[in-house]
């Protein structure tokens, strides 16, 4: 597909990407007002239902099966000593999120996890830095064997940006199709929060100290080495805000791009999206940008350890569910919220009004 082809189906995407339906937001609310509990004894999960409410169009909602899409990619910024382990490390868990174990497929703790609750995880090799063998578990999408030192120059070209955002726009649609109506976009790769928090600083206009943290838990040389290559990035001022697109070639990776178009093609579906850590959330905040009515599809999970993403979230305008401390990735965070996802929508489905049950209204 040549780049005018790739940027209309993009912009096909984006252009069906519709608000969330008021009027069964204002049905769910009513409803809330009449079930089987005090005024607010759900707290922050009868918001919750409301807006699961908008999406699926209904004051009963019912989602039910879920999925995390894991987009592994590598990062050339690496060479830059960015991280406390070494590129190898993205190949290896690709195998461990492949891999048979006695409990079933996967051996990585969003494996673990999902199995725990019930969710079906995809693996996309969409830029890994390594020829990697055939699985029948493994969808491969390269677009090209990592990205470019972001350092030194962009890390990806727009047609390799739009083909990673692409990618994930179809595998998210084959997951939708199989059922899954949360979606949670997930990833691995050595250096994402290097780009991630370029991604973050441009985007926001913010400090990159504010914005950059210890990613996979790097010493104080090692930070303030990672957060002058961010500067450097930064500095070479070859994308601009006005242009999200732009920013996300780049400072981005492949595996965000990906990312991206998962949430592009969930909303367009009108499917919920979890977001899971500050890697995806750089990729929210590209995707906000370019089509603003993505943002009534975002679900975050908790906020995480790492620097900067509260200040994502506080651009969203979104509250996160939970504060575990986690900053794995692979979307972990965001298959530990499904299920309060799935509850509020639940209670608001299933829950009894005060005149059902007969029991008496409060006065």
């Amino acid at each position: 597909m040549n780049l005018d082809r790739q940027n209309q189906a993009l912009q096909t995407l984006i252009s069906s990407i519709q608000p969330a339906d008021a009027a069964a937001m204002t049905s769910a609310r009513e409803r809330q007002s009449q079930l089987t509990k005090p005024a607010r004894a759900l707290g922050l999960l009868e918001d919750l239902s409301v807006r699961l409410a908008g999406i699926f169009g209904s004051d009963r909602p019912h989602p039910r099966g879920v999925a995390v899409i894991v987009a592994a990619g590598d990062h050339g910024v690496v060479a830059e000593g960015v991280s406390a382990y070494p590129p190898e490390v993205t190949p290896a868990m690709v195998a461990g999120f492949t891999a048979s174990t006695p409990y079933g497929t996967g051996g990585a703790a969003v494996n673990v996890i999902a199995r725990t609750v019930g969710a079906k995880v995809y693996v996309a090799d969409v830029g890994v830095n390594a020829e990697l063998p055939a699985h029948p578990a493994l969808e491969s999408v390269k677009v090209r064997m990592g990205t470019r030192n972001l350092r030194v120059e962009s890390a990806m070209t727009a047609e390799e940006t739009l083909q990673a955002i692409l990618a994930g726009s179809e595998m998210a649609g084959r997951a939708i199709v199989e059922g899954a109506d949360l979606l949670i976009p997930g990833e691995m790769g050595i250096g994402n929060t290097t780009a991630a928090s370029a991604i973050t600083a441009r985007m926001l206009g913010a400090s990159v100290e504010s914005v950059t943290g210890r990613g996979t838990g790097v010493d104080d040389a090692t930070l303030e080495r990672k957060r002058q290559v961010i500067s450097d990035a930064l500095n070479r001022d070859a994308s601009q805000v006005g242009d999200p697109l732009g920013v996300l070639a780049d400072l981005g990776g492949l595996e965000i791009a990906f990312m991206l178009g998962v949430m592009l093609r969930a909303a367009s579906e009108r499917r919920a999206i979890v977001l899971d850590g500050f890697v995806e959330g750089s990729a929210a905040l590209v995707g906000v940008a370019l089509a603003p009515n993505l943002q009534d599809y975002l679900f975050p999970a908790g906020e995480c350890a790492e620097t900067g993403h509260a200040a994502q979230l506080a651009h969203l305008g979104l509250t996160p569910l939970f504060n575990l401390g986690l900053r794995l990735g692979e979307g972990t965070g965001g298959v530990l919220a499904a299920p309060m996802l799935l509850s509020a929508a639940a209670t608001l489905r299933e829950m009894q009004t005060f005149a059902e049950a007969s029991v008496p209204d409060r006065e």
